[in-house]
């Protein structure tokens, strides 16, 4: 990465000195300048829109444009509302329903929310410094969801994500199960996966039922996901800091086997 930023510093320098000893006017020094800085912009994004997963999304500059548009897509739609998807808002999501977290037994999360990746999409937190986190939190949130799938293999399985486009593995339902969500049954998106974490930050996504979701996005514990076409329980899972975070973390991902493969475990 720094020979990277190295490489598009050199060459925005050599443009920079190559206008500035041909200057025809201010209006097209000020452009060109401006063209520069916005390339060395997009370059340096793009690099880093990889370095914390795509989504996904194939790797490449034509993956990095599709999710470019999503992005702008998302912001317009933010200026047409006159105000901002405030994706910590829990009123749109439903109260009713199935529930699998008791809220008067989940915690408020300390502290602040963490600060996410300016990104629509993949939806990431920016990482925790090393110190904020405990000794051990990476090594259970790393293994967590394989050791669900181990403990409860009669009706999990673990394989590559879809949702991640394979690059962390995921718990998903089997589709044998009789007690099978029937939107599982019928979602394209997400199938029957439950949960998977991001290993860049060490957040999760796991599927809620919408009351659940209600109640994690209320309580700080996560956010609602950006895309209106992924069902409304699709909820972001903050990275955990602490033991007792993870703890929390797991009882979250247990609600959401509940949810997907319709046994409480």
């Amino acid at each position: 990465m720094a020979a990277i930023s190295s490489t598009i510093s050199a060459y925005y320098n050599k443009f920079v000195n190559t206008i500035k000893a041909r200057p025809r006017n201010a209006a097209i020094t000020s452009t060109a300048l401006a063209l520069a800085i916005s390339l060395a912009w997009v370059v340096q994004d793009f690099h880093d829109w990889k370095a914390f997963g795509t989504g996904g999304t194939p790797p490449t500059w034509a993956g990095y444009w599709r999710m470019t548009k999503i992005r702008v897509n998302r912001r317009i739609h933010t200026l047409l509302q006159l105000g901002k998807d405030d994706l910590i808002d829990a009123s749109t999501l439903s109260a009713s329903g199935p529930k699998y977290l008791d809220p008067d037994n989940i915690p408020v999360r300390g502290g602040k929310r963490p600060q996410l990746v300016s990104r629509t999409m993949p939806q990431r937190q920016v990482p925790y410094k090393s110190d904020a986190i405990e000794p051990g939190v990476a090594e259970r949130v790393s293994d967590m969801t394989a050791i669900f799938a181990a403990r409860y293999s009669d009706i999990l399985d673990l394989k590559p994500s879809k949702t991640e486009g394979g690059s962390a593995d995921a718990i998903y339902a089997k589709l044998s199960l009789p007690t099978l969500n029937e939107r599982a049954k019928r979602d394209r998106i997400l199938t029957t996966e439950i949960a998977h974490h991001h290993p860049s930050e060490l957040s999760f996504h796991v599927w809620l039922s919408e009351a659940d979701a209600k109640t994690v996005v209320e309580k700080g514990w996560g956010q609602r996901f950006p895309m209106a076409s992924v069902d409304k329980g699709w909820t972001m899972v903050y990275a955990p800091r602490t033991m007792p975070e993870v703890d929390v973390v797991e009882r979250i991902v247990k609600a959401g086997i509940a949810w997907v493969s319709g046994v409480v475990v």
